[in-house]
């Protein structure tokens, strides 16, 4: 069975605990339920320590940073994983730097990394199509277009609650702009030619 295998996980060589659970499931900050399970998440960490070696917070800030901040694993997740990966001699702890210990891949590693190149592909296409997503949601002009509607509801409401009428007119308002925001296709608007 290979090592990342999702269900994979009782023990390395020293008899470590597997990650089951909430354990190492790839749960993490900014997200409900799972964004990896475990065989996915070992993968991921190792494709990190294949660019470089790197200290646990490093792991978790590249991994947040490959899906545009609205995923961040937790220490809880990442610290037990590269555990289980030196423990089965796929990763290796360096001398202690500052207290912190710095994990490297290992030929082993690498091998393995290699054998499950089509998986890692796939999962940071997925990736990739996430962080870009979260990158659109963030843009300037989408913030200040929430900010506005924020702004305005707090302002009607400053008064009290508006009479049935008016918070229909309100609901209704606000339901007609997310339906054209649903059928809004991304293709530009066709200018209107200018009467001679």
């Amino acid at each position: 069975m290979s090592p990342f295998s999702s269900s994979h996980g009782r023990g390395g060589r020293h008899g470590h605990p597997g990650h089951h659970g909430t354990e190492a499931d790839g749960s993490g900050r900014g997200r409900r339920g799972r964004m990896f399970d475990q065989g996915q998440l070992k993968l991921l960490v190792l494709h990190v320590l294949d660019a470089q070696p790197s200290h646990g917070y490093e792991v978790i800030r590249a991994i947040a940073d490959l899906a545009g901040g609205d995923y961040s694993p937790s220490p809880g997740t990442v610290y037990p994983t590269l555990t289980w990966l030196e423990d089965m001699g796929l990763a290796e702890a360096l001398a202690e730097d500052g207290g912190r210990r710095q994990y490297r891949i290992t030929s082993e590693g690498c091998v393995q990394l290699q054998s499950r190149r089509e998986h890692l592909d796939a999962l940071l296409m997925r990736l990739r199509e996430g962080r870009r997503h979260a990158l659109a949601r963030r843009a300037p002009e989408i913030e200040r277009a929430m900010e506005n509607l924020k702004t305005a509801l707090r302002l009607r409401f400053t008064d009290g609650t508006p009479d049935t009428e008016a918070l229909q007119r309100i609901a209704d308002a606000i339901d007609r702009a997310a339906v054209d925001i649903g059928r809004d296709t991304g293709a530009p608007a066709r200018a209107t030619e200018d009467t001679p």
